[in-house]
């Protein structure tokens, strides 16, 4: 016959008690944990800080900032060029034409080159940074849309939910991401931007523009600029849309507009309020 002493007993029953207690809290935890992720992309909005004139014949396919300049490439057939703006005035200081053969698209600098994607054709084109004089010509698979670039890589992407690396020595590519948000593929990838470790890219045909980790491919965050300009203000047609982001890192000042808009904004952007 076993005696087991009363204040054993309850010990033995209180040890017993603080065990489920720790595995209910566990599973409740992590019952919690999709829900909260599963809506977690924050949402911002913008609050302008400067409004720049904007040439309403450029239909915007790249832009950067350099040195106190925009750097823009446009499109369309016969209307495609790489031009210097200056910021201040929306004055194009420097232009050099495409052939009618090719649809601009993103540009990007590397050093003391320009690089141009053109959109189906499969090539590019390599410029003098300060001259715009021709140096060369590249080629790559797929469609071009957009470039950009971070401390060691040329970035780009084609439309569709990929991304690619590129060596900015031999144009080479050296890697892809897919770019997902809350699982999914994101489509319609347009003109990017390396802004504080984060890419940011337009969705063509909106006017949002994705926060993407380029780790992983995630979606981080969502811009939305709605109402950035009105429609009664942008060009004819349904092409007249949000395209073309410049980041100046120095001053910490990020640049928007869209093709053949009168303006290009300044921009804050501003957490919703409610988002999680």
């Amino acid at each position: 016959m076993n005696y087991e002493a009363p204040w054993a007993a309850l010990l033995r029953y209180a040890v017993l008690y603080m065990r489920l207690l720790v595995i209910v809290a566990a599973l409740a935890a992590c019952s919690c944990t999709p829900a909260t992720e599963a809506g977690a992309i924050p949402e911002y909005t913008y609050r302008i800080v400067h409004t720049y004139p904007h040439d309403t014949g450029a239909f915007t396919e790249g832009l950067f900032y350099l040195n106190g300049f925009l750097y823009e490439g446009t499109g369309e057939p016969g209307q495609s060029s790489i031009r210097k703006v200056k910021l201040e005035t929306g004055e194009v200081l420097q232009k050099r034409d495409l052939s009618e053969d090719y649809f601009g698209e993103g540009i990007i600098n590397w050093k003391d080159n320009l690089y141009e994607l053109t959109w189906q054709t499969q090539v590019g084109f390599i410029y003098d940074l300060n001259t715009f004089a021709p140096k060369g010509q590249f080629t790559y698979p797929g469609e071009g849309w957009s470039f950009t670039k971070d401390d060691h890589r040329i970035i780009m992407d084609d439309g569709t939910p990929q991304i690619r690396f590129w060596d900015p020595l031999t144009l080479q590519e050296t890697g892809r991401i897919t770019v997902t948000a809350d699982g999914q593929p994101v489509e319609r990838l347009n003109e990017l931007e390396w802004v504080k470790g984060e890419l940011f890219a337009n969705i063509w045909e909106t006017d949002r523009i994705a926060r993407i980790d380029p780790k992983t491919g995630k979606v981080v965050g969502w811009i939305d600029c709605t109402g950035l300009l009105p429609p009664a203000e942008r060009g004819p047609g349904s092409d007249s849309v949000l395209n073309g982001i410049a980041y100046d890192a120095q001053g910490d000042r990020l640049f928007v507009t869209g093709k053949d808009w009168p303006k290009l904004f300044e921009i804050k952007l501003v957490r919703k309020s409610g988002a999680q």
